[in-house]
């Protein structure tokens, strides 16, 4: 097959076969259906199990070409740690332009020959070029600090990115579409829904880039389906749950992941009318969701994040100044100038606890603590948080707050792979295929030529 003009990468987290099959049976994805209709169709194996099965690890295997076993890639925000090169970077060694839009966890190296947009939890790194600061702040708040209404973005950040968009792609009806659901969330419904207007934000920038650089490579990230699936599989399906949810929650989310779904769609048809005659449409999801029913007897799971960092680590009497920054779910992320300070924090933080539970995993890194609240199930409202070396209590609630929702999706390792080419066959292939296989693939498709590290066999 002769090389493709360009590629783009559409990555569409955690979006899960079987309900892609049943929505596009019912009629309600006719872009998706025209896709699958198009191109050559895999089902990818994350081969991985348990905490592994994340995709801040799975993406990372993705654009790297090497396994998990590999990389080391393990948390969020990592990616920059790889020492292999990955795809974003081979493609500009080649000389061939680049435009990496939101890919998770994702390594690239600067100068980069065109442009990259870090994810929304990328804490210690910078887009570039620089003209992308408004953006990826607004985003970056928005999305880490969504369940938390205590904490508001500044004005001038605000202003920064109203003046950013109005330069770069912001359409009329997108801005029609922030108004309606601002208007629509005054009646106390469907806040949800806003991570569409994100989407379409992403959407918008994403094409102004595009028509600029004219990337051969360009990757383009959404995260909307798999948070939805997270918190309201519950709604989709509530058989499959003990912990049946109330009339009130049955009505405004039993639609809230087809919702998520039809959004995307709405996307694909933009790409299939962006990619024309030449360029190769790589559809990706990595990994997938099922229903979670592990947590049924305990009361579903539940997440707990800080209010306030500050207040957390004068709490828990870490001293060294630090940096700090929420990741996802009830994880977050402190950086100390020195790896002694990292490891003193990391005890004082697992000397947090609740009752004979602790309240935090700690994990220490070098000069970087990662840790999450440990606290999966419901708290009572007078529960005290206690600090095990110095003896001070608070309340639990002074210092956390319970996100406004229980987790009901849990990850699987089975993902979706449609490789759309300009000769617009189709073909199903039954076997499974690993992620390590996405790379080469893409590097193929691009005459780009495929590194001795990466094992994994280009499918095309």
């Amino acid at each position: 097959m002769p090389p493709a003009k360009s590629v783009i990468l559409l990555e569409l987290n955690e979006l899960t076969p079987k309900l892609m099959f049943r929505f596009i049976e019912e009629g309600h994805l006719p872009h998706f259906a025209r896709l699958f209709s198009e191109s050559k169709v895999f089902t990818t194996d994350a081969e991985e199990a348990g905490f592994n099965l994340n995709p801040w690890i799975q993406w990372v295997t993705v654009h790297s070409g090497v396994p998990f076993s590999e990389h080391g890639v393990f948390l969020l925000g990592e990616g920059q740690k790889v020492e292999s090169k990955g795809l974003v970077d081979l493609v500009s060694d080649a000389g061939k332009r680049v435009w990496m839009c939101g890919s998770m966890n994702v390594r690239f190296q600067t100068p980069l020959c065109g442009a990259a947009l870090p994810d929304p939890w990328a804490a210690d790194i910078d887009p570039y070029p620089l003209e992308l600061l408004p953006y990826f702040r607004f985003v970056r708040h928005h999305v880490q600090e969504h369940t938390n209404e205590e904490s508001r973005l500044g004005l001038r950040d605000q202003l920064a990115f109203a003046r950013f968009m109005a330069g770069h792609g912001l359409r009329p009806s997108t801005v029609w579409q922030i108004a309606r659901q601002l208007l629509d969330e005054r009646s106390g419904r469907n806040r949800w829904k806003r991570v569409a207007i994100l989407d379409r934000l992403q959407w918008d920038l994403f094409h102004w880039y595009y028509r600029r650089l004219q990337p051969h490579l360009a990757t383009f990230f959404l995260n909307s389906v798999a948070h939805l699936q997270h918190t309201h599989w519950r709604e989709l399906e509530p058989d499959k749950f003990k912990l049946k949810p109330s009339p009130a929650e049955q009505a405004e989310f039993e639609q809230a992941i087809l919702f998520g779904y039809r959004e995307n769609d709405r996307l694909v048809g933009k790409f299939l009318e962006l990619a024309g005659d030449d360029t190769t449409i790589v559809f990706c999801s990595a990994l997938s969701q099922q229903p979670d029913v592990r947590w049924e007897d305990k009361g579903g799971r539940v997440f707990y994040r800080p209010r306030n960092f500050d207040a957390l680590v004068a709490f828990a009497g870490i001293t060294a100044a630090c940096k700090s920054a929420p990741v996802m779910s009830e994880e977050f992320w402190l950086e100390f100038q020195d790896e002694a300070a990292a490891r003193e924090a990391g005890r004082r933080l697992a000397d947090l606890g609740v009752g004979e539970h602790p309240a935090f995993r700690v994990d220490v890194r070098g000069t970087e603590v990662y840790a999450g609240c440990a606290i999966t199930s419901p708290v009572p409202g007078g529960v005290m948080l206690t600090n095990r070396a110095s003896g001070r209590s608070v309340r639990f609630f002074e210092l956390l707050y319970q996100a406004d929702t229980v987790k009901s999706g849990v990850h699987h390792r089975d993902g979706l792979l449609w490789i759309r080419t300009p000769d617009r066959r189709h073909a199903v292939h039954l076997e499974r295929v690993p992620l390590t296989s996405i790379a080469p693939t893409v590097l193929g498709l691009l005459d780009v030529p495929v590194p001795s590290y990466m094992q994994g066999k280009p499918l095309l």
